[in-house]
């Protein structure tokens, strides 16, 4: 378990790590931008400075553009779609009625039952109600002697 943790946290610090230097690579396009050079002269400039994590080249000519005709954020845009909503307090209660109901019920069960989807009610199962799989059942981390 540890171990899982372990990466899920050396990923998000690359991943963090990752989204910083293309912020930071959009300023100097931007810097690019300002001081009238060509997409094609930017990223040349940007290739040296960084080498392999230099940002593709159609993403550069992208920014490049954007800057030019006006732009001046250098952060995504909000994108557009489904926001996870499946992990709302009202669905964590639904799940706990249900488990509580009959705690000998699978993932796939419990979705069935609340329609919600089988990977939002395994991540309700374990990160709200702390519930692990253990036999093939799930089982309260904190086992008591009731």
């Amino acid at each position: 378990m540890r171990y899982c943790c372990l990466r899920i946290v050396v990923f998000y610090n690359l991943v963090t790590f990752a989204m910083q230097e293309n912020i930071e690579q959009r300023y100097a396009i931007k810097f690019c931008v300002k001081l009238n050079k060509f997409a094609t002269e930017t990223f040349a400039s940007l290739a040296e400075a960084y080498g392999d994590a230099t940002l593709a080249r159609i993403t550069v000519f992208k920014w490049h553009k954007a800057f030019k005709e006006g732009r001046e954020n250098v952060e995504d845009d909000p994108r557009s779609g489904r926001q996870i909503s499946s992990t709302k307090d009202q669905n964590v209660e639904v799940v706990r009625a249900v488990k509580e109901k009959n705690h000998r019920l699978s993932v796939r069960m419990i979705a069935d039952e609340t329609g919600l989807d089988k990977s939002a009610v395994r991540r309700i199962l374990t990160e709200h109600l702390h519930v692990r799989k253990n036999c093939a059942k799930l089982v309260p981390k904190n086992l008591s002697v009731e």
